[in-house]
Formats: C-alpha cells, structure tokens, sequence
C-alpha cells in the first residue's frame, strides 16, 4: 500500500509544475547586498574601518586607499551608518563566492586629493585666523583692564578729594 501511495506522488510530481519559485535576479529594496565607496566624497577618515566589527575595511590616508575584504564583511551597515560624508553605501548585488579571498582596493582621484587640500588649507586659515582673533582681543582686554583699574582708583579718590575741597573754602 505504501508503494502505490509512492508511485501516486512520484507520477504526479513528474507531470506537475514545480512548487517552487525562480530566484529573482535583482534583490528587493531593504535587502543587503555588499559595500560601495564613493571616493569623489570619502574624506579617509576611518571611521567606517573603526566602527566595521570584523575589520573588513582599512583606510590608508598616506596612499590615500580605502580596502575592504568582501568576504570578510557581514553586512552589518556599520560603516555605512557612521560615514559622515555619506560615501558609503549598500549595494544590491550581493558578492559572488570565489575559491581566493580578495582585497578591493579604491585609490582616491587627483580631483580629489585637490579638493580636501585645498580645504584643509581653508580650514586651517580659518583657524589662524580665528587665534589671532582671539589673541588681539585677549591683549585688548589686558590693555583696557590696567587702564580701567588706574581710573577706578582716581574715580574712588576724586569724590573723596572734592568732599575736603569743599570743606577748606
């Protein structure tokens, strides 16, 4: 009895359609894929190699290179969530297995290394700036406070010296 019940399932199985469904090619929305670096907008700051768990990223500011380790990631979003430029973000495409464990190195264009030069040096006149600032109105303050204590004495005095003056007429 068990084996027509069998053959039953076996010769439906063979002439229906599978109760399965393909395997979409592109992932829905909210899916995680894997990690892409906009390095127009990366600043190598390093906050995404600091805060990713596994350590899959590293940033170099000398070679101005940012690397991740595909295989090494878990798509947390770490990175993605603490990058202050935004420059990171999760694609949809998930990463292909491979037998080698691979490195993806970006280097950032020329562009760009002009780009956060000249802002460093923009920053940093800022800042010159902003010391200087406030040195001159340090010495501002330091130049008024004796001048302001010299007239308080005289101030306290005169009012004192009138009293007698007018006492002696």
């Amino acid at each position: 009895m068990a084996i027509v019940s069998f053959n039953k399932t076996v010769l439906h199985n063979l002439f229906s359609k599978p109760k399965t469904r393909k395997v979409e090619k592109e992932y829905p929305e909210g899916t995680r894929g894997h990690v892409e670096n906009d390095m127009d907008l990366c600043i190598l700051c390093g906050l995404c190699s600091i805060k990713c768990p596994t350590h899959a990223i590293t940033v170099d500011k000398n070679e101005k290179t940012w690397s991740i380790r595909p295989m090494s990631c878990i798509q947390c979003r770490c990175c993605v969530d603490n990058c202050p430029k935004k420059s990171l973000s999760m694609g949809l495409r998930f990463q292909e297995p491979g037998s080698e464990k691979v490195t993806k190195t970006f280097k950032q264009s020329e562009k760009a290394i002009a780009a956060q030069e000249a802002l460093m040096k923009a920053a940093k006149e800022r800042a010159a700036a902003a010391a200087a600032a406030k040195a001159a109105q340090a010495a501002q303050a330091q130049g008024n406070a004796p001048a302001d204590a010299a007239k308080a004495p005289a101030a306290q005095a005169a009012p004192e010296a009138k009293p007698e003056e007018k006492k002696e007429q």
